[in-house]
């Protein structure tokens, strides 16, 4: 597996927030978990990446313990994330928010490589971040977590700023990170759409797994359509 979370518990200040997460992603998967709000979805992704203040458990990426690693360690040991806000720098241009992203080797290669990736950001490169629609940033987004060649990306509601026009080409962007031999973990509201890209989902309540199994089953399963992902 290249991702293990085992019995997860942490969260902000004495509160937990995580009552005992175990989730696993394995190399060429998208996994997805999805749930209600307030369910500790993105609690989990900032657990994983190593942003949450307190944890317990173990994450493990490709076996290894980096339960105790700070966030930028993580990052170079291939794990790559895109926050549901805050995700560029608006003050700096498209290729600038890719020239500053740290550990990449190759570095004007690579830039090359992400503007043929999404060559709407290679027409505007020379604009702020600021002031592209919330497509092009989340592009930008993507850009900015590949850009070190992760063997995980985690992405917490990409689809959350997004019109309703944008979202299928959002989903199909995420899908081809696969390809690429990206493994996924997507942290989703839009349960349906998100699982019908998966191989596996997990359905997220109270800091803990309510049901989980083939993203297929899931999406057939009545209990979870009622309880967790609309009919």
């Amino acid at each position: 597996m290249i991702l293990s979370v085992e019995n997860l518990r942490g969260g902000y200040g004495e509160v937990d927030i995580l009552n005992g997460f175990d989730i696993a992603v394995g190399e060429g998967e998208i996994v997805t978990v999805a749930g209600t709000n307030g369910a500790g979805k993105s609690t989990l992704a900032k657990a994983v990446v190593g942003l949450l203040p307190r944890v317990t458990g173990r994450v493990l990426l490709a076996g290894r313990d980096i339960t105790t690693l700070p966030a930028e360690q993580r990052a170079r040991a291939g794990i790559g994330y895109v926050p549901q806000v805050a995700n560029v720098f608006p003050s700096l241009s498209i290729v600038e928010n890719l020239e500053v992203v740290e550990g990449v080797r190759d570095r004007k290669a690579r830039i090359a490589d992400m503007f043929a990736a999404f060559p709407t950001l290679a027409e505007r490169k020379r604009s702020r971040a600021g002031s592209l629609s919330g497509g092009e940033r989340q592009q930008l987004a993507f850009a900015r977590a590949l850009m070190t060649r992760p063997r995980l990306v985690v992405l917490d509601e990409p689809t959350a700023a997004l019109s309703p026009a944008m979202v299928s080409g959002s989903f199909e962007r995420i899908a081809a990170l696969v390809a690429d031999g990206t493994a996924v973990l997507l942290i989703e509201q839009r349960a349906r759409q998100a699982l019908a890209i998966s191989h596996r989902g997990a359905i997220m309540d109270g800091g803990v797994i309510a049901m989980q199994g083939a993203a297929a089953t899931l999406l057939a399963d009545d209990g979870a359509a009622r309880l967790y992902l609309g009919h």
